[in-house]
């Protein structure tokens, strides 16, 4: 695994993400259940966009979502409290020197871990907390994190102040990891070829 540093939201972290699909968008590539997804396409388009022009690009953030990114320091404090663990912050890892996919974790823990934080709305979290499992939203993020990394585990954690945060550790599915990486081989080189066309027009 090579990691990246630059610590996320700033430009050397957005650069290090420029044109390359990242685990956190891995849902528009592949379905829950290791098929392709219908959005697959115009993420390509999207990425081939970014490597032309050097740029990423800006995704929309609501309140929610601001808030959510403002309180995982917090969280990330929390967790340790919980578990004893340090979380070591990274920017961008990626599988090998290739650098042809990558993941932002909010953390990795020793050898074997990183941590994936989420930090939602009140109902949201009750909810989570209800269910008690990995939030199906977050499961082809969650697995791409294992692919890239190959951790043993990620704990998923949804915090919330003044409530019971919620931890899950989630181990890798291995069939749909094996799902996952061809449909992320296809994808590079379609982008790649798409890529070279939009520069011969």
């Amino acid at each position: 695994m090579i990691v990246d540093k630059s610590p996320q939201g700033s430009p050397g972290w957005l650069a290090a993400r420029v044109g390359i699909p990242t685990a956190s968008n891995f849902d528009k590539i592949v379905t829950t259940k290791g098929e392709p997804s219908k959005q697959a396409i115009k993420y390509m388009f999207q990425l081939a966009a970014e490597r032309i022009t050097g740029k990423k690009e800006e995704t929309y953030q609501n309140a929610a979502m601001t808030r959510g990114i403002e309180m995982e320091s917090e969280a990330r404090a929390m967790y340790e409290l919980v578990t004893g663990d340090t979380v070591e912050q990274v920017g961008v890892c990626y599988p090998d020197k290739k650098k042809l996919w990558g993941c932002s974790p909010d953390g990795l823990i020793g050898d074997e871990g990183a941590l994936e934080v989420k930090c939602p709305t009140s109902a949201v979290h009750v909810g989570y907390l209800i269910e008690g499992v990995l939030p199906i939203d977050y499961f082809q993020q969650v697995q791409g994190q294992l692919l890239v990394t190959a951790r043993h585990h990620v704990d998923f954690m949804s915090y919330y102040p003044g409530l019971k945060p919620l931890i899950i550790r989630v181990a890798p599915d291995d069939k749909f990891i094996a799902s996952l990486k061809k449909e992320l081989i296809n994808f590079c080189k379609e982008l790649d070829r798409i890529t070279d066309k939009i520069k011969e027009i």
